[in-house]
């Protein structure tokens, strides 16, 4: 299978699946516990039926948005992950790459494996930073003030991983940062060599997020005892709220769900949100971003930029997610295999067909922007 036989998402994991080691795919395709959530959020979109609007004459459609005072041409935006070189050695440097081509934003995680300074100096397309609150409240001033130099201007602040998920998948194939293996794991690793050969080839691996902070290398601190030991679960609203204010610019919470918190979020003066299950990687069983949009774009729409992430596999998935109210889309594993399968060919093939099914589908919707799509343009089953 080749990049070129690639024509959906379904294609692109299948090909990271043939060229990825096992632990490593299952890093990225899996979920916690019984994984119902992580189904689940794919499925969510089949609840809710598209109604079109026929003889409307659309030649041109418009998709760019604005959000958080960022203008994106697509109303898709690649959300930030961690571990990308993992993944393929060009890693974030792709990433960025395809999202200033296709005009939109990107995201580099606390956790990701390109620093973002050299990222932002590089790309002119918007970037935020993704990261997590620590119990050292000094390293937390301190990440955010390196971002404010660097010119980050969308600060997003994960509230979802307090702790780490229960990732079964991990743990039967012992995938951890640094690597310790099962003898069933190191025997997928050396059935994919070319990831091997790839992976020595190039830089050493690293986290340039937390390196100048934390110590990560060796032995020293795994991923798993990162979140366990060092994220602070006793984070509250009012620790945020001192965050939005030192940040002094626009402040994303990635991971609210309730229309509860959500109105919290626009009270201590957020610029946005995501509704987001972090891929179905920690609660399993707790609800979808789009079974929640339409109750919080309800509750809170008018004040604050609402966003959703989770289960995007088409064009027709955002068109539902944006009638509802969503500002835009968040991808996550859409490009992620697409990254694996091929680096920045694979991110920009996808993209490049996520654009041309939004373009079809938003004709075959009878909308010439993002604005003619709402609420009455659905019907839920």
């Amino acid at each position: 299978m080749r990049l070129a036989d690639c024509h959906n998402f379904h294609d692109f994991r299948r090909l990271a699946k043939r060229r990825l080691p096992g632990p490593i795919f299952n890093y990225i395709d899996g979920g916690a516990d019984d994984e119902v959530t992580l189904r689940r959020n794919s499925a969510a979109f089949e609840t809710v039926d598209l109604v079109p609007d026929v003889l409307r004459g659309v030649t041109d459609v418009d998709l760019s948005v604005t959000v958080m005072g960022q203008k994106l041409a697509l109303p898709v935006y690649l959300s930030p992950t961690a571990l990308q070189r993992l993944f393929h050695h060009q890693g974030e440097r792709a990433t960025a790459a395809a999202a200033e081509t296709f005009g939109t934003m990107f995201g580099v995680s606390s956790l990701g494996t390109v620093g973002m300074a050299e990222l932002a100096k590089k790309h002119r397309t918007p970037q935020c930073y993704q990261f997590y609150f620590h119990k050292d409240r000094g390293l937390n001033r301190a990440m955010m003030q390196t971002a404010k130099e660097i010119g980050i201007k969308v600060m997003m602040l994960t509230v979802d991983s307090i702790t780490g998920g229960n990732r079964e998948r991990d743990l039967r194939t012992g995938f951890s940062i640094p690597f310790r293996l099962t003898p069933g794991g190191m025997a997928q690793f050396a059935l994919k060599p070319r990831w091997g050969i790839d992976y020595l080839r190039h830089e050493k691996f690293s986290l340039p997020q937390l390196d100048a902070h934390i110590d990560m290398k060796g032995d020293s601190l795994t991923i798993g005892r990162y979140f366990t030991e060092m994220l602070d679960p006793s984070m509250n609203w009012d620790d945020v709220a001192q965050m939005v204010e030192e940040w002094g610019g626009a402040f994303c919470l990635k991971g609210v769900m309730s229309a509860v918190d959500a109105r919290r979020a626009a009270d201590i003066g957020c610029s946005g949100i995501v509704l987001s299950n972090h891929g179905g990687r920690q609660l399993d069983g707790s609800r979808t971003g789009f079974d929640q949009l339409d109750e919080i774009v309800q509750a809170v729409g008018d004040r604050i930029d609402v966003m959703m992430d989770g289960g995007i596999q088409r064009g027709t998935h955002v068109l539902k997610a944006l009638s509802l109210g969503a500002k835009a889309v968040g991808l996550g594993r859409f490009y992620l295999y697409a990254l694996a399968a091929a680096g920045q060919p694979g991110i920009e093939r996808a993209l490049t067909q996520m654009r041309a099914e939004l373009l079809r589908d938003m004709r075959l919707m009878g909308a010439r922007s993002v604005a003619d799509l709402n609420r009455d343009k659905l019907r839920f089953r």
